[in-house]
């Protein structure tokens, strides 16, 4: 028997997963309570992603041996792949209980534990498996990570500088630790880790995640390179499924929408007009939802959810399980609304759970990947010089790529004041409600310029984080400046945010990474918005918005001109005024807010990729003709 147990071992660890099966059949019919040989068959069966059978081997091995510390943390394993995260834990406290020095059970437990967004607990688990083992780079980076999620920033920072210390090649932490530090505008050693960083991706190492590069680099090739490395090493072991059989076209076409954000977020915001107004006669809409969500509490879920036809709540089911749901309902166009933002499931698409597959919104980059069939863009964020940066074919919409409906934001009627807001009365009021980690030096230098030219103005900004503001007012003192000449505007409701950018006289964009839906929020709230269009398509989508308002004139290529432009609108009033009036006359005529538009558009788009795909065309770039908006 041991023989055979030891032919078992060298199957598995050869990939011969089926023959390996086989002997340990063969070891249980004669033996059904060896304990290595029930271990080996689950492991076995757990790297055959049979997790199911996997969890009833170690059942049974349980039973023989209930005080093997080990083999509880290998069942909470199996049970975080089938998604149950509460028992896992229960798990892995039985086996803290026998093995109270075991410091993988401690660290499991703790990436559990944030999870389920329980931060407490899992720092505390964190820090008893530091204790045990101190010098696991993989416990102290995990620890930062589930420290940002609690924004713990500082705290974070200190465990990511020791991960730094013990291995600094670590998968992904360089590129965690940048931003994070942007995060805080801490800007010690900027260029150093600028530089740092951009060659270890060049050398293809896996230095960083991909959406953490999109504020850092204006370099579309260096954003490419980034995803492709990534997916490399997160995905390459991933299983292709036989491939989708060709049926004949329905009389609808049916799409699937997946994204962890149908709820109070702002996507589902941008979305839920567009999803309502689709032609109903001539398309099928299917919502995946990949995170569990507060249903009662959340009335954009509510909403959201009843656009559907079918609303499918996936957050617990495994990735196969999601795949094999899409396939049997036989989805013909699977439109990924994340990308690589968090809680994404991007190996559902690689997996592939529909014959055409997008790329679109969530994530404003290529996915480096040859899964994802085509992005859907417009000829501002991605010019046809830049097609090669993309793995995706583009689908080019005529005005711009972004969904977004003025009636969803709803301007809250409080009459405010700039007092409230803590605003000198009669100043020139510059605004940014960018999240923190998009200002970098270069952004920040240029506002202090402008400050410096414009007397009697100051800079309106976001407060994501009370350490990024102080690091910003001490860099403006470093300057010279009175750091009373930026305020900070705390969170609020939606509809009272909106209405404080009517205090505000122009919004100036940050760079490389430009305002998203910060930039249509100010525009439809009358606040014209001027922002610096780059080389990537995270640095054009602000152009993108403007030149569907008819306001190219917002739109600069330079520092010199930016830095110019804000000093002359903020001297001459005249011009403001005028720019305000275009603006205000633009918000009802012009695309940007016309959703009747874009959602025609858009299935415009839809029906041709599914044509192209019957009539066995492979995907290519789209583009369709400018209807005249409403």
């Amino acid at each position: 028997m041991k023989e055979k147990y030891n032919q078992a071992v060298n199957f598995l660890k050869s990939g011969k997963l089926d023959k390996a099966k086989v002997l340990c059949l063969e070891i249980l019919e004669e033996q059904p309570d060896d304990f290595d040989t029930l271990r080996l068959f689950a492991l076995i069966s757990f790297q055959d992603k049979n997790y199911h059978q996997s969890l009833d081997l170690i059942s049974r091995a349980i039973k023989i041996k209930p005080d093997f510390a080990e083999i509880y943390n290998f069942y909470s394993i199996v049970l975080i792949h089938l998604k149950k995260i509460d028992e896992a834990i229960k798990s892995w406290n039985d086996a803290i209980k026998i093995k109270p020095d075991y410091a993988e059970a401690y660290y499991n437990r703790a990436n559990a534990l944030s999870e389920l967004r329980r931060f407490n607990e899992a720092i505390e688990s964190y820090d008893k498996a530091i204790q045990i083992k101190p010098d696991s780079v993989e416990f102290h980076y995990n620890r930062g990570v589930a420290l940002i999620k609690f924004n713990k920033l500082e705290d974070a920072l200190q465990s990511y500088d020791r991960a730094i210390e013990i291995k600094p090649e670590h998968n992904y932490l360089l590129g965690q630790y940048f931003h994070l530090k942007n995060k805080m505008c801490d800007w010690s050693n900027f260029n150093e880790n600028l530089e740092n960083l951009k060659d270890k991706i060049l050398k293809l190492k896996t230095a960083s995640m991909p959406w953490s590069i999109l504020s850092i680099y204006d370099l579309p090739l260096l954003q490419k390179i980034s995803a492709e490395t990534y997916l490399k090493s997160k995905y390459s072991k991933t299983n292709i499924l036989k491939p989708i059989i060709k049926r004949e076209p329905n009389k609808k076409i049916r799409i699937g929408y997946f994204t962890a954000n149908f709820r109070d977020h702002a996507q589902s915001y941008l979305l839920v007009k567009a999803l309502e107004l689709h032609d109903k006669s001539k398309f099928e809409l299917i919502g995946f939802s990949l995170n569990p969500v507060n249903k009662s509490h959340d009335e954009m879920y509510k909403r959201i959810s009843s656009v559907f036809d079918q609303f499918i709540d996936v957050g617990s089911k495994s990735d196969i399980e999601i795949v094999e749901i899409s396939r049997d309902i036989k989805i013909d166009i699977a439109v990924d609304l994340m990308g690589f933002t968090q809680n994404n499931k991007f190996r559902i698409f690689i997996k592939r759970c529909a014959p055409i597959q997008i790329n679109y919104l969530g994530y404003p980059g290529t996915s480096g990947s040859n899964c994802m069939d085509y992005l859907i863009g417009d000829k501002i964020v991605i010019p046809k010089e830049n097609q090669n940066f993309f793995t995706e074919k583009i689908a080019y919409m005529p005005h711009t790529y972004k969904a977004d409906d003025g009636s969803e934001k709803q301007i809250s009627k409080k009459k405010f004041t700039r007092e409230k807001f803590g605003l000198p009365k009669n100043s020139f009021v510059f605004c940014c409600f960018n999240q923190n980690y998009k200002i970098n030096p270069e952004t920040f230098n240029l506002w202090i310029e402008i400050l410096n030219s414009v007397n009697n103005s100051v800079l309106w900004l976001f407060e994501a984080d009370p350490i990024a503001s102080k690091n910003l007012k001490k860099e403006l003192e470093v300057k010279g400046l009175n750091p009373c000449r930026i305020i900070f505007a705390k969170k609020m409701s939606r509809a009272d945010h909106l209405a404080r950018y009517q205090l505000a006289d122009l919004f100036i964009d940050s760079f490389p990474y430009t305002a998203h839906t910060t930039c249509s929020d100010a525009l439809w709230t009358g606040l014209p918005v001027l922002t610096r269009i780059g080389n990537s398509f995270a640095s054009r989508v602000a152009a993108s918005l403007l030149a569907a308002i008819d306001l190219s004139e917002m739109i600069v290529k330079t520092k010199k001109e930016y830095k110019d432009l804000a000093i002359e609108i903020a001297n001459n009033k005249e011009k403001l005024k005028q720019i305000k009036n275009k603006l205000q006359k633009n918000i009802l005529t012009k695309p940007l807010f016309d959703t009747k538009l874009f959602t025609k558009n858009i299935e415009e788009l839809y029906s041709i990729m599914y044509q192209r795909y019957h009539s066995d065309l492979p995907a290519d770039h789209i583009e369709i003709e400018q209807r005249k908006n409403n």
